[in-house]
């Protein structure tokens, strides 16, 4: 199907690997201009060798560290001219609230919380002065279902939620739609970690990791959040805004 996104431009943040780099896939093969931002260059360089291979994409590589606002805002301030953005970057530590230091709270809150909302923030008004744009936050089931082992990832995708709801009620009188995406356990190098750190907890192996893996529904693959996303994205989704869809294989409805 073509999404008529030919030619937009847009920014994904931790857009070289991952969910991030799975919109990029998807976005380069629709003919979009791609700005992708992460930490490290080394993964941008390649994933802009890869979209310029496959695609023939016009890809521009940002690599800096979103936690730091300074830096989010220059970064808004160089890409003031896209169509959409894709907030992804973040990795929010598992534990309970005993076992996460302040510091590392702060540390994953300031890159995935205050990330978006400084992005969120710049970029509106630049959207606002065009009048037009999409922001689509991808945000994560567990802000549905907040849990104890989980709590500084539960607490965070909740606000965010919050956050994309308050945005988007309203925004369509500026000519700019707020979403969200709320993934589920999808295959991911994240979801590897997180479930190394399961069978530690319950073998007292990490290696054992596939053994813990959920199989009531199965993990989802990166393509089927970036999938959503290019929908809402495009004009198809133009009566969507001030709400976050949850993609997660129904886990969090159970």
């Amino acid at each position: 199907m073509d999404l008529q996104l030919k030619g937009k431009r847009v920014l994904i943040t931790g857009g070289s690997k991952g969910i991030g780099l799975a919109c990029a896939e998807i976005l380069a093969e629709e003919g979009c201009a791609l700005h992708l931002a992460a930490r490290g260059e080394a993964a941008l360089s390649e994933a802009k060798g890869m979209l310029a291979a496959r695609f023939g994409a016009d890809v521009t590589i940002h690599p800096l560290d979103l936690s730091n606002g300074d830096q989010a805002r220059a970064l808004a301030e160089r890409c003031a001219d896209i169509d959409i953005l894709i907030n992804n970057a973040g990795a929010i530590p598992a534990g309970n609230i005993w076992e996460i230091e302040e510091t590392r709270w702060r540390e994953a809150w300031d890159l995935k919380v205050f990330g978006f909302i400084n992005l969120c923030r710049a970029i509106y008004l630049s959207m606002k002065t065009r009048g037009s744009g999409v922001i689509i936050n991808i945000i994560g089931a567990a802000g549905n279902k907040p849990s104890r082992d989980y709590i500084a990832g539960g607490a965070g995708n909740a606000a965010l939620m919050a956050l994309t709801r308050a945005l988007g009620a309203k925004s369509l009188r500026d000519g700019i739609r707020v979403v969200g995406i709320n993934p589920g356990f999808i295959i991911t190098e994240r979801l590897e970690t997180q479930m190394r750190r399961r069978a530690e907890t319950r073998f007292g192996d990490p290696g054992r990791w596939q053994e813990v893996i959920p199989k009531d529904p199965p993990p989802g693959e990166p393509r089927d959040i970036a999938n959503m996303a290019a929908f809402l994205a495009s004009n198809l989704g133009k009566y969507v805004t001030g709400t976050t869809i949850t993609v997660d294989g129904g886990s969090t409805a159970d």
